[in-house]
């Protein structure tokens, strides 16, 4: 959005509004389509605020920061308080509102790590408001009555009726005139259905709110927004800067699939059958790397790894978390607050394996004792990082299994920024994707696509079988030639003897 601080320009802002709202209120999940899509339904309505500076008027371009990738766009019904209201009947709750309108919440999710819930950069900054272009008269419309779509360069991607919110108008009005005095002018932005989704520079976004059974159709007319690219980024020094990781690509563009990303991580405990988890935990690893070579993956080990302590095994789906080389700007605005490490291990689910990529740097610890608890009373099965451990003596204390490349004292911004989490990474040379299926021993850490896990667990405990048989035919005093591997006749009496069992 181009900065003009005249008086003609504010009011250009404002022109759609009877006056500047002294708030602006917006709710999180309101639409049964946007509940569903996102996986969760709440059981009351939940806000947060926006500035006015945020308005913008139709015809507005808005920028998308440099260095950022995911504006998204939410069409939404506006309601503009028409009579102050103050603890208010839900049946009383509508008439305080004078107007409706159409609305774009924009909001750049890079942005929401820090803020989350709050929203205040990721949805405050300047244009991020786009209000109009015209108001409907409230008396003359049924609540329920609305439709609101929006279309991207022309293409309708978001079109819903307010007959399918979760929360009506009035529930929204009422429980917030026991909180706050709602006046004349405010405006509440009253959610978004399915569809939203991530739009870049040159797209044009057009919102459009509209009541068709009611006399004479009244519109909104089209809200019109485009986006441009901008040219300034963020200051590290005095705030955090932006950050993505797959969470956010999914809640931006609607759905992982949109976001062009894999499929989610099956919710049952370590997502693993119980059947196949118990075939894994009894076969060696090195049997499982024979059977990944057979199929052509050669390279499926974490190599560099070793059981922190001796005798442990972990079997489990993986889970995934990264750490970039340490930058001292970067480490300021990542490595404090709530980081991309302390979320994994507060996510890491019943079963799952941690994966940390840390490049093979063993120069500083990845965990320690305390994220160690944090992943055993979540029920991990273990934790598998190519970097240091500190603490090594209580995290073996814990209990959960843990292969490393070795202790280390120093704390993480020695050498690393815990950067992302639950996406594709790279770990003692090999890569690993969240709900790839993890197995380790003595031998080290095996990665195995899911997609034939079951298949190679068989054949992996069938060779077991086999190599028994070799192994007590050399200890009888055979020779190895035609028994290892089995050839000729010694495979005709392997056969035999494995038809008899």
């Amino acid at each position: 959005m181009t900065h003009d601080t005249s008086t003609d320009a504010a009011d250009r802002r404002f022109a759609a509004l009877p006056l500047r709202p002294g708030k602006i209120i917006a709710i999180h999940l309101s639409y049964a389509s946007r509940a569903d899509q996102r996986g969760r339904r709440p059981a009351a309505p939940s806000y947060f605020l926006k500035p006015s500076s945020s308005v913008a008027a139709s015809g507005d371009s808005i920028e998308r920061p440099a260095g950022t990738e995911l504006l998204a766009f939410e069409a939404e019904v506006a309601l503009v308080i028409g009579t102050d209201a103050y603890r208010v009947s839900v049946d009383d709750a509508w008439s305080h509102v004078g107007w409706v309108t159409a609305s774009n919440d924009f909001g750049l999710y890079d942005l929401r790590a820090n803020d989350r819930g709050s929203n205040v950069r990721s949805k405050g900054r300047d244009g991020y408001t786009p209000v109009g272009p015209e108001l409907i008269d409230a008396r003359t419309i049924e609540p329920n009555g609305l439709r609101v779509r929006a279309w991207v360069n022309g293409e309708l991607a978001q079109e819903d009726t307010t007959a399918r919110m979760i929360f009506p108008f009035a529930q929204l009005i009422a429980d917030l005139a026991q909180h706050m005095t709602l006046e004349r002018g405010d405006v509440i932005l009253t959610g978004t259905p399915a569809g939203s989704s991530v739009v870049g520079p040159g797209d044009v976004v057009e919102v459009e709110v509209d009541a068709p059974g009611s006399p004479g159709a009244p519109t909104s007319g089209r809200l019109r927004t485009s986006v441009i690219q901008g040219d300034a980024g963020f200051d590290a020094v005095i705030g955090s800067l932006p950050a993505v990781d797959d969470v956010q690509r999914a809640e931006a563009w609607g759905s992982r699939e949109a976001a062009g990303l894999a499929p989610e991580t099956p919710e049952t405990p370590g997502g693993l059958d119980a059947a196949l988890r118990a075939k894994l935990e009894r076969t060696p690893v090195a049997g499982l790397s024979q059977q990944l070579r057979k199929r052509g993956l050669n390279n499926v080990t974490i190599d560099g790894v070793r059981p922190l302590l001796p005798g442990t095994k972990v079997v489990g789906l993986a889970r995934t978390l990264r750490f970039v080389p340490n930058r001292e700007d970067l480490f300021a605005s990542h490595g404090g607050g709530y980081n991309a490490q302390k979320r994994a291990f507060d996510a890491v689910g019943e079963g799952e394996v941690l994966i940390i990529e840390a490049r093979g740097e063993r120069g500083s610890g990845t965990l320690g004792d305390i994220l160690a608890i944090r992943a055993h009373a979540r029920g991990a099965a273990g934790i598998v990082t190519d970097g240091g451990v500190r603490d090594a003596d209580a995290v073996a204390a814990v209990g959960i299994p843990v292969y490393s490349a070795g202790a280390h004292p120093a704390v993480l911004g020695r050498k690393h920024v815990p950067w992302d989490a639950d996406l594709t990474v790279a770990c003692g040379g090999t890569t690993v994707q969240p709900g790839d299926v993890i197995v380790g021993d003595a031998d080290g850490v095996i990665v195995i696509p899911p997609a034939i896990a079951d298949e190679v667990a068989d054949a992996a405990l069938e060779q077991e079988i086999e190599d028994g048989w070799i192994a007590a035919q050399v200890a009888s005093g055979h020779p190895v030639d035609g028994l290892f591997p089995l050839t000729g006749e010694w495979k005709d009496r392997y056969l035999a003897w494995r038809a008899e069992k």
